[in-house]
């Protein structure tokens, strides 16, 4: 039967379960072991998808359409298959789908209650990747930390699974901290001892001990923390901090993670893990022989999780360029001055990256952003947003439609290049409106797009409101835009280039979140050896 793995965090939030949770599963998967991960997080939200990116970082859309937790990312770039709606569920959702139930009358008039009612739909919720058959082991973090009131009803749902699928088939990791006292000189292990009996209280002995910790922790701490917490010293795991999250699998391997996951499953004995390609990966992103500096034009900087999925694939893309790539951000809202402010900004960057956002602030920025790098032939990538803004830019200042605009910043804009789309004009609410997941989009043959992906036909995924208004196509090709690629379906215009330009792409789609380690981007490949390029010609 499926095996399940549950990995719960204490003493602080950010201790990083989502990256033990993924580093884990990749040394299973490399194992030979079929594996997923999935995220339950205990907000009210039905989904991230209405949530400011500040309250939550980005929001990652999965194939099907799935607005979900950022750590889905994770688990994308470490596994390299692609995750759905079933791997993030939050209490939102669990709610929703229990009140639903009862309005049916599926409860017969029972009184409804948090136990067994909403605890048999967390249950149900996190055996349903394991029932389809398809997985050896399923990974489930629980999100927030143990003592937290909303998180509760998952823990309790977990103590009812241990006993029902038995220790073998079910274990718990719990993730803590060790802080260091630098005045004291010494590593502390009280607020872990604090965390464990915090869980202990729920009912659920944690099996595995995983300890974030700035300095090595020596065979005393280890004794002190297995004698307090109940668990084995052969179960305490160090996880000192890593310069890069790509490294925290090998440290994994080296500390014994997965070996102490299959004897504590009872799983049978398998080969080593594979993971020359993952070293590989470490090789070229340790070793790099060029460096280039990128400007990421964007509204909500203050938080690099926000564009969590961008830098991860411009560190993937790196790699495969042996290049080291230097993401700064840069507030689009500081580039609504003068031009010549905009030249000091933006001058000094091998490329620009304008990235994805909504509303209207911070826009114009983002549009001179895009005349800058046009004019001055330095590399330019447009994610959505980022792609809508260079449509406008081009509109006003080659097509020679002054006025021209988003509908998205001025619903009354004379000339809408880019307007809502049809089918969500009558759409009034927020949550899972938008145009979602993954849609095919056929390439020009010829096209700088098409040569990068070395194919004309690709599936990339959306989360957008607003498209190319197909109305002045005809017009902006006239005067000179390239439409690289389109829905064929739709019609809808997915991306732009300029001729004669070092590099200026534009796309509707989002591609950062494709880009794994084993699978970079080829968009953002070919965009960091443009700009490589452009630093090599000025050298």
């Amino acid at each position: 039967m499926t095996k399940y793995i549950f990995v719960t965090g204490g003493v602080t939030s950010s201790l990083g379960k989502g990256i033990i949770a993924a580093s884990l599963a990749k040394l299973l998967q490399a194992r030979g072991l079929s594996v997923t991960i999935q995220k339950f997080d205990p907000y009210l939200n039905v989904d991230p998808g209405t949530l400011n990116p500040y309250e939550h970082g980005e929001c990652y859309v999965t194939d099907d359409g799935a607005e979900t937790d950022l750590d889905l990312g994770h688990y994308e770039r470490f596994l390299n298959t692609p995750t759905s709606q079933a791997n993030n569920v939050t209490t939102g959702r669990i709610y929703q789908s229990v009140i639903e139930k009862e309005r049916r009358g599926d409860y017969l008039g029972k009184t409804v209650q948090v136990i067994p009612h909403v605890t048999d739909e967390i249950k149900r919720r996190i055996q349903l990747l394991g029932n389809s058959g398809e997985y050896d082991i399923i990974i489930t973090e629980l999100g927030g930390t143990v003592g937290d009131i909303e998180s509760l009803p998952y823990l309790e749902s977990l103590r009812q699974l241990r006993w029902e699928l038995g220790i073998d088939n079910c274990i718990t990791i719990h993730l803590t901290l060790i802080p260091y006292l630098a005045a004291a000189k010494e590593l502390k292990t009280k607020p872990t001892q604090h965390s464990v009996k915090e869980l202990l209280q729920t009912g659920i002995q944690p099996d595995i001990l995983v300890v974030r910790t700035e300095h090595s922790i020596d065979d005393s701490i280890r004794r002190k923390l297995a004698l307090f917490c109940n668990v084995e010293k052969s179960c305490i795991i160090e996880a000192i901090d890593a310069d890069t999250i790509y490294d925290v699998p090998l440290h994994m391997l080296k500390e014994g993670l997965d070996t102490t996951v299959i004897s504590k499953l009872r799983l049978p004995d398998r080969k080593n893990p594979d993971l020359r390609r993952w070293k590989n990966f470490l090789g070229k992103l340790k070793n790099s022989t060029h460096e280039v500096t990128i400007g990421l034009v964007g509204k909500y900087n203050e938080l690099q999780d926000a564009y969590k999925s961008i830098y991860e694939a411009f560190i993937h893309a790196g790699a495969v360029n042996e290049c080291k790539v230097k993401v700064v951000p840069i507030h689009s809202e500081q580039l609504e001055g003068t031009r010549k402010e905009v030249r000091k900004f933006l001058s000094r960057f091998d490329g620009i990256l304008v990235a994805p956002g909504f509303g209207e602030r911070g826009i114009e920025g983002k549009i001179e952003a895009v005349r800058y790098v046009r004019e001055n032939n330095i590399p330019f990538f447009g994610i959505c947003l980022g792609m809508q803004c260079a449509v406008v830019e081009f509109s006003r200042n080659v097509a020679g439609i002054e006025g021209a605009g988003s509908s998205e910043v001025d619903e009354f804009s004379e000339f809408p290049v880019i307007d809502i789309m049809e089918d969500q004009k009558d759409i009034s609410t927020k949550g899972g409106t938008m145009r979602l997941g993954a849609y095919d989009c056929e390439l020009k043959p010829g096209t700088r797009t098409a040569r990068a992906y070395g194919t004309t036909e690709i599936s990339e995924r959306h989360r957008h409101r607003y498209e190319f208004n197909n109305a002045y196509l005809k017009q902006l090709e006239d005067a000179g835009l390239t439409i690289a690629g389109i829905n064929p379906q739709t019609k809808l215009v997915e991306v732009i280039e300029i001729k004669n330009h070092p590099y200026f792409v534009g796309v509707q789609y989002h591609p950062e979140l494709k880009s794994t380690v084993e699978v970079p981007h080829p968009l953002f490949v070919s965009f960091v050896a443009a700009a490589m390029k452009k630093r090599e010609g000025e050298g």
